[in-house]
């Protein structure tokens, strides 16, 4: 095997990763893959007159990552992995996009964003290939990419006869932000903060992660501690909020108001930790900048318990509505063998029976002492998504409160070595979408030298496509929802 095994956070200097072929990065690649890991990321980095494609892949089973790499001269092509493994269709629909490399073979290759600076000029968001149905029943349904609601821009052409539909596809990369490039250029947390405003958690805890691997620099239990309780709390913060948007979207008042009340309590207690509802401000380079002290965490639990009781309250009566089990059971289906097959991730894929979690899998700061037990569904239907929601909030309270007692309010931020030249790390956090990884690579001199993001959102905007076949047209507002996929997450 022609990878290099490495551990999630683990720094190592690029000389050791392997430089194969790119027709044997392709093979091993669809092979270790198809032999039970699966993708993390794949991509690009400029290196002399070519592009390296690293490829990063996931044992689930022992902890373990694995990672490869292979030059391809400038405009030039490597074997596509997609024909053997259809999770890698995006990453290389990407990788072309950004270098105009092309992977023969690949079955439908297209951008997936429409970046001032792709490699093809032009290449135009108006010439999009989409997808077409023929016949004289069929007919399109357009959607945005203007919206009602204070959105980002995303289109969406449904292919239907009557109202059944056949065909979804997703057109999005309108507002393509440049993030990547800004973070080698800036470096900065604040810009981790802002790559998705509902995970800023997430994604500052996976850039923190990767800056503090790459500097040898040690962060204290209590810090850990805090990051933790700080995700668990973005965690359980998002999911009652999609709750609350769920049974609006069904007519089902009752949940909707009471759960949008919960969550203002529980984004209030973020608040009160750190002076930002979303958590912005906390999590730094070393370590935390706010603490929980006793009164604090007092006061955290108590918000806990209140409103633990009134969430188990609403979902047993929510969940035991017919009204409620007749929109949301058998809606929106997505089976586990789909599930795998396209790399789906997070709460989106357990609940189709596909249980991948970071936490447990790779376990990362804190809950390397607080272990996570992964919770799952079978029916991969908007039902599983949104009660392995209440599972999972329930999950996240429950950590919350062993997480404190390892908070000792000491040594919450260290000071940070400089980075190492010619290092390459992987940082894996489980947002509440499902798995973040920040890829750094630094140059000769220890800068930042590629950066590359991967949102959750990435992996599931094809689930929800396929989520959609086959039902109504108008169930589609509610399994959106029940995946509640980010855009801007998506057009870095």
């Amino acid at each position: 095997m022609h990878f290099l095994r490495i551990k999630n956070e683990g720094a190592v200097k690029r000389e050791m990763i392997p430089d194969i072929t790119p027709e044997k990065l392709s093979a091993e690649t669809a092979r270790l893959c198809n032999d039970g890991r699966r993708i993390v990321t794949l991509f690009g980095s400029r290196e002399g007159a070519g592009v390296r494609i690293y490829s990063v892949l996931a044992d689930d089973e022992t902890s373990s990552l694995y990672v490869s790499s292979a030059l391809v001269k400038e405009g030039g092509s490597y074997p596509s992995i997609t024909p053997q493994l259809l999770s890698a269709q995006f990453f290389e629909r990407e990788i072309y996009e950004e270098f105009g490399i092309i992977p023969e073979g690949h079955p439908w290759l297209k951008p997936v964003r429409y970046p001032k600076n792709a490699a093809d000029k032009n290449l135009k968001m108006e010439d999009y290939p989409f997808f077409i149905m023929e016949g004289k029943q069929v007919h399109e349904v357009a959607v945005g990419p203007v919206h009602a609601g204070v959105i980002e821009p995303g289109h969406f052409r449904f292919m239907c006869t009557g109202e059944k539909v056949h065909h979804l596809e997703i057109q999005l990369g309108y507002q393509h932000r440049g993030v990547e490039k800004m973070m080698k250029e800036k470096d900065s947390v604040f810009l981790s903060e802002s790559i998705a405003g509902d995970t800023v958690i997430g994604h500052s805890l996976a850039y923190c992660s990767a800056k503090e691997a790459l500097s040898g620099t040690e962060v204290s239990d209590s810090a850990q501690a805090v990051r933790a309780v700080m995700l668990e709390l973005e965690r359980a913060a998002v999911h009652i909020g999609d709750l609350s948007a769920l049974a609006g979207d069904i007519a089902y008042l009752p949940g909707n108001a009471v759960f949008g009340a919960i969550r203002t309590m529980i984004i209030n207690t973020s608040l009160a930790i750190c002076g930002s509802r979303f958590g912005r401000g906390i999590i730094r380079p070393g370590g935390v900048v706010f603490g929980i002290d006793g009164d604090m965490q007092e006061q955290v639990n108590n918000t806990l318990d209140v409103n633990e009781k009134k969430i188990d309250l609403m979902c047993s009566v929510m969940f035991e509505a017919s009204s409620v089990l007749s929109r949301m059971q058998t809606t929106g289906v997505v089976d586990k063998k789909t599930a795998e097959e396209i790399g789906m991730t997070g709460m989106a894929a357990r609940a189709s029976g596909y249980e991948v979690d970071s936490r447990a899998d790779h376990p990362f700061g804190a809950y390397t002492h607080v272990p996570v037990h992964k919770r799952g569904m079978k029916s991969g239907d908007v039902f599983a998504r949104a009660y392995l929601r209440y599972v999972e909030i329930k999950q996240s309270f429950k950590l919350i409160r062993e997480l404190m007692d390892y908070n000792r309010n000491t040594n919450l931020i260290a000071d940070m070595k400089p980075q190492q030249p010619s290092m390459f790390v992987v940082s894996l956090t489980e947002g509440w979408r499902g798995e973040i990884s920040h890829c750094a690579i630094t140059d000769k001199g220890g800068k930042i030298e590629r950066y590359k993001i991967k949102d959750p959102s990435f992996n599931n905007w094809l689930a929800l496509a396929l989520a959609v076949r086959g039902n109504g047209i108008s169930d589609f507002p509610l399994c959106n929802k029940s995946f509640n996929l980010s855009y801007c997450g998506f057009d870095l």
